[in-house]
């Protein structure tokens, strides 16, 4: 993706790291926004913008791996990469248990920190179109019927026997009547077929 449609967050308390940071991505085109503390971050943070964090560990009040705990409680799925001068192998581990993309000990090569920049943003940008996906697929499923929604189920419950003589079987309705609503299923759902109204209704009406 396009380094111009990304942020690079910045945690760092060290307002020389923070100044440098930004002024060597932003030769890379990247969009960067710095802070000097977590909870600078999560007052100003907007979870419908895609990037990712780079985050210093060492940070004063909440410090990093807590910040990236209190991220994962709160749903927030930014790709973080750590960057220390004072964290070490359990540090690291609980990090990159938490979903951490890498941890970096300072000093490190812009170089490297670029590279694991870009698989961070490219994990962003898709999380980002799959959320996107799913909303869309939310608020059409909110279009439909008590009725309608009771066969989506049935086909979702039932995927080898979706014909409309099975389902109102199943429903103790006639098969007339599952047509009828078949119809206005997939037109309401913007699809074509049970096969493709079974893939987008999975995922949301049953999530993993």
């Amino acid at each position: 993706m396009s380094t111009s449609e990304t942020v690079v967050f910045v945690v760092d308390d060290d307002e020389a790291i923070r100044t440098s940071l930004t002024r060597a991505l932003e030769m890379r085109d990247y969009t960067v926004e710095a802070f000097g503390s977590a909870a600078e971050f999560l007052a100003a943070y907007d979870p419908a913008r895609a990037g990712c964090l780079v985050l210093d560990y060492g940070l004063p009040g909440m410090n990093g791996l807590e910040l990236q705990a209190h991220m994962n409680a709160s749903g927030i799925t930014l790709p973080v990469i750590f960057i220390t001068g004072h964290g070490g192998i359990p540090e690291s581990v609980q990090a990159m248990k938490g979903g951490a993309v890498d941890f970096l000990e300072k000093p490190f090569r812009l170089s490297g920190l670029v590279e694991r920049i870009e698989t961070a943003c490219a994990r962003a940008a898709h999380e980002l179109t799959v959320a996107s996906r799913e909303s869309d697929v939310a608020r059409r499923l909110e279009n439909l019927t008590a009725r309608e929604r009771e066969i989506v189920e049935c086909i979702l419950d039932h995927p080898g026997e979706t014909t409309s003589k099975a389902i109102g079987r199943f429903l103790d309705i006639s098969p007339r009547t599952v047509d009828h609503h078949r119809a206005r299923i997939l037109e309401k759902l913007q699809v074509r077929s049970i096969v493709e109204l079974v893939d987008l209704a999975k995922a949301t009406l049953r999530p993993r």
